[in-house]
């Protein structure tokens, strides 16, 4: 049996390993677009900062793992699907033939449509290629502009002002919505990570939009741009949505993510309402034979049944275990992903879980510390926890993650402990686990 996998991330390289323990004879190939050994993205910003090389970004170290596992890595990328002749067709003009397709493509950097977007001395944060984009411009004294400041924002954030803060830089984060991390955290809990950042030397500012980036010619005209030498300082001027203009060296864009699923078109393959590949709790795609996993993926949350875009690496290794043993011809399933998310800026450590904006007909608690920067909601429905937002704690945090997934309710008394002081989780999940030992 022919076992193909697009895309060669976290990802693909565990639902690979899966089907390979799982089908020692069978047939496994896996087919990337980046001429690089699979890497993980989340380790770039350490790359940035230098506290780990470019090997530190590597999945698996050994250079004939992939031999060794006889699973086969082919460089190309995905055009087209054709799922009634079992086929794919590759960039490089390959048509490959499966027996069982997964689709693990991931996500792609989404660009805002502003004018100067293509200039060289605007880069996204994705890749290791950007990567090094990124430090070739990092020289002393560099200005920076970070457009966006949610999750991927804010982890590349602390690595630039970190690099840049040694050397007389500058960082300067723009977001056009009015908060950072709005998709992860509560008003107040995005406050608490504003502040922090902004007194480790980064400028914030939020319902700020780029108007436009173009190259900051010199006065003296082209001539004098050419004669400048290439350490030249201010290579863009920058036109924000009030008029107002600034210069910098380089521009970052880290405006989001989206589902990298455009060679589906005409497939079959179903496509949800959120943007991501429909699949069921065995990650099979509407699609015979055709499974997905990871962030290119359109979910169940199992607190809510409602579908979601997951995009986190241990969500994506855990569906791609199912759909890997599925492929293989295992029964596994899923219960559905939950919505998490653990940032750390400078570090101050903050945590979302669930459905940490509440549920209609709820109700919530919420204590906050300001000075100390510590913060703690929960989200009640009825007597159970059905989300939370901590800031600046991270002691028995899995403990608020356990009482969130099992979904245990908890009795009116322990409700109305945790409504008087939330930081007693722990004695509820302790109490809670006791009740059903």
């Amino acid at each position: 049996m022919r076992h193909v996998i697009l895309g060669n991330g976290p990802t693909g390289v565990v639902a690979a390993e899966a089907i390979r323990k799982a089908r020692p004879h069978d047939e496994v190939v896996v087919v990337g677009d980046e001429h690089e050994r699979p890497y993980s993205r989340m380790a770039i910003p350490y790359l940035l900062e230098g506290k780990i090389a470019e090997s530190g970004t590597l999945l698996r170290h050994d250079r004939n793992h992939w031999i060794n596992h006889r699973i086969e890595l082919v460089e190309a990328r995905a055009s087209t699907i054709d799922t009634a002749a079992k086929t794919v067709t590759l960039s490089n003009g390959e048509t490959m033939p499966y027996d069982k397709l997964l689709l693990a493509t991931g996500s792609k950097p989404v660009r805002p449509p502003i004018p100067g977007m293509n200039l060289p001395d605007v880069v996204s944060c994705w890749t290791l290629q950007d990567a090094r984009a990124i430090l070739d411009r990092l020289r002393p004294g560099a200005k920076v502009l970070q457009m966006g400041a949610g999750f991927i924002g804010c982890i590349i954030m602390e690595a630039i002002a970190n690099t840049v803060g040694k050397t007389g830089g500058s960082l300067t984060v723009v977001e056009m919505g009015d908060r950072m991390v709005p998709r992860m955290m509560t008003p107040k809990a995005s406050a608490l990570i504003r502040s922090w950042s902004e007194k480790s030397g980064v400028e914030v500012l939020t319902s700020t939009k780029v108007a436009a980036i173009e190259a900051n010619v010199p006065q003296g005209g082209l001539l004098s741009l050419v004669f400048k030498a290439k350490n030249t300082r201010e290579k863009v001027k920058v036109t924000f949505g009030d008029g107002t203009t600034r210069l910098f060296d380089f521009v970052i864009c880290a405006t989001g993510v989206a589902p990298a699923i455009d060679y589906l078109r005409g497939s079959g393959v179903e496509i949800g309402s959120l943007g991501g590949i429909v699949v069921d709790d065995r990650m099979q795609t509407t699609a015979p034979d055709v499974y997905a996993a990871g962030d290119c993926t359109e979910s169940v949350d199992f607190s809510t049944g409602e579908h979601m875009v997951n995009a986190i690496q241990p969500n994506a290794a855990d569906q791609a275990l199912v759909a890997g043993a599925n492929m293989a011809g295992g029964d596994a399933r899923t219960l559905g992903g939950l919505r998490m998310n653990v940032l750390e800026t400078f570090g101050l450590v903050s945590t979302s879980y669930g459905q940490w904006w509440g549920a209609e007909g709820g109700d919530h608690v919420e204590v906050v510390d300001e000075a100390a920067h510590h913060y703690i909601r929960l989200e009640f429905k009825d007597d159970r926890v059905i989300g939370a937002t901590v800031v600046g704690r991270t002691h028995h945090i899995g403990a608020l993650r356990g009482l969130i997934q099992t979904g245990a309710p908890l009795g009116a008394d322990w409700k109305a402990r945790l409504k008087a002081d939330p930081n007693k989780f722990m004695d509820a999940y302790l109490a809670r686990a006791l009740s059903l030992a």
